[in-house]
């Protein structure tokens, strides 16, 4: 029999995938009201992606669950841009975690819906959105489960839902982008006779394979066959089209003794015209999909809930300017449509087994032997390199919309602490140089920080990218909303800055 009840939340978040999971415990640690809808039963076992990346550790570091991560993962110094031989070089990155830390998506979710959970998240299981209608002030959604149909009324929703996002369809959200030129297999696999190496890499006339060790004789295999690329996605993969492919690209006999997960991807790309109309927003793959090269979708999909979340949480607090909400599209837009871009760049290298492609594939993989090329391309790959617009509420600095770095100081307490550690509760930090030196500097401060529930961190001595500033404010993404190197009106300047953001 099917009942109707209604509620009233502050967010609804339709997917509880590691996206979705990312923005509930965002919003959750700031006292929001979210309820987390999920059509499946129970977390997939099996993991498409497999990486999170320097960029991505530095999140959860600042959200003081990194070491949850870390843990469970594999750290990797290097990344593979388009399966060259030369390989990207993380360790040469400014950041305390410059590497990629080999996980399943699998525990990755798994790790988030425990953080969920422990910050109050609700999380309906087997809850399927039907369709979701918005006016100017709500978000009403009519879901199903296995024993009724009922409605929720929230303040704002968030799409989450993957690829075929229902939400997105239901806000008239275009999805643009092209179809698929081709495919690739995916799977897990057990070895007869399992190789010496953890990692093993081909690429010739015949087509490629990347194969690496994911657990205890288990290997995760990306291949693609220029004979079999053609073959739709829906297309089951067969144990004897896999065996003969392998074979064929490697030249070796590697026989299969099971698969425990096969699958077609294909080369869509495809991108939301707009992550947001009023109430509903999209995030992840609801936003932006694409050929799965480089490992780079989950951790863009995450920074997008780190970005939207601390915004929208504020606005609802009433702590901030409904206009900030703008930002979100305008920021993370930009920064799937680079995603995209060179993804592309990617699958070209990739499924071109030519002569000319693979001359191609042979002078790209030079270049990347130059290290000011390779740190290019590494700091594309991990996140390190994405710079917003200025905040247009503020009359930002120089260096606005730059990632802060990690650096050390002392709290007004007199304590030792780092920039990411102070961070966990998704507060601005306002860093400032010498504060310790300077008595009426260090009363005048202490209200503000009261005022404006503001972390405060007092450094030394600024490192090379932050010289010559006096205070910079960051935002809890971890992006300098405001720099300034005026030392002369600073008090009066860091208030009218606060107040512009934070409506106190």
């Amino acid at each position: 029999m099917k009942t109707s009840t209604k509620a009233q939340i502050d967010v609804v978040i339709v997917g509880g995938g590691p996206v979705g999971l990312m923005c509930a415990c965002e919003l959750a640690q700031s006292n929001i009201h979210v309820i987390v809808l999920e059509r499946r039963k129970e977390r997939v076992r099996h993991s498409r992606a497999l990486t999170l990346h320097p960029r991505t550790l530095e999140i959860f570091a600042m959200r003081g669950i990194l070491d949850r991560f870390i843990t469970r993962g594999y750290p990797l110094s290097t990344a593979h841009y388009a399966g060259l031989e030369t390989r990207l070089d993380f360790s040469r990155l400014d950041t305390p975690f410059a590497y990629t830390l080999f996980l399943p998506q699998s525990i990755t979710e798994e790790i988030l819906e425990q953080r969920a959970l422990e910050l109050g998240v609700e999380i309906r299981r087997q809850h399927q959105l039907t369709n979701l209608q918005q006016t100017d002030s709500q978000v009403h959604l009519f879901i199903e489960n296995e024993t009724e149909s009922y409605e929720l009324t929230a303040n704002y929703v968030i799409g989450a839902d993957g690829a075929r996002s229902l939400v997105r369809t239901c806000a008239e959200i275009d999805f643009t982008g092209s179809p698929s030129t081709f495919t690739a297999m995916l799977g897990d696999i057990i070895l007869t006779e399992p190789p010496a190496e953890r990692f093993l890499q081909f690429y010739n006339a015949h087509g490629s394979l990347l194969m690496m060790l994911i657990a205890d004789g288990v290997y995760r295999f990306a291949m693609i066959d220029p004979l079999r690329y053609h073959i739709p996605p829906d297309v089951p993969v067969t144990i004897e089209e896999l065996q003969a492919s392998i074979e064929r690209i490697t030249n070796q006999t590697m026989s299969i003794q099971h698969a425990g997960w096969l699958s077609r991807v294909g080369s869509t790309h495809r991108q939301a015209a707009s992550y947001r109309n009023k109430r509903i927003f999209l995030v992840g793959d609801a936003a932006h999909i694409h050929f799965p090269a480089g490992g780079q979708g989950l951790n863009v999909g995450l920074q997008d809930a780190v970005n939207l979340c601390w915004k929208l949480a504020a606005v609802i607090q009433e702590k901030a300017p409904l206009h900030l909400l703008d930002t979100y599209h305008v920021e993370r837009h930009q920064a799937g449509a680079v995603l995209l871009k060179e993804t592309l760049a990617q699958v070209h290298l990739l499924k071109d087994f030519t002569e000319s492609g693979l001359a191609l594939r042979e002078l790209m993989s030079t270049l990347l032997t130059i290290p000011d090329v390779n740190r290019r391309f590494a700091e594309q790959i991990s996140g390190m390199n994405v710079v917003y617009p200025p905040l247009p509420i503020l009359s930002a600095g120089s260096l606005a919309g730059h990632r802060c770095p990690n650096v050390d100081g002392s709290l007004l307490t007199g304590q030792r602490e780092q920039l990411f550690t102070i961070m966990q509760h998704g507060h601005w930090v306002l860093l400032i140089c010498g504060i310790g030196k300077n008595e009426s500097l260090f009363a005048q401060l202490q209200p503000i920080m009261k005022r404006f529930q503001l972390e405060c961190l007092s450094v030394d001595q600024f490192p090379p990218f932050l010289q010559s500033q006096v205070a910079v404010l960051i935002r809890p993404d971890g992006f300098i909303a405001w720099n300034t190197s005026d030392e002369s009106s600073l008090i009066p300047n860091i208030e009218k800055t606060l107040t512009d953001i934070m409506l106190p």
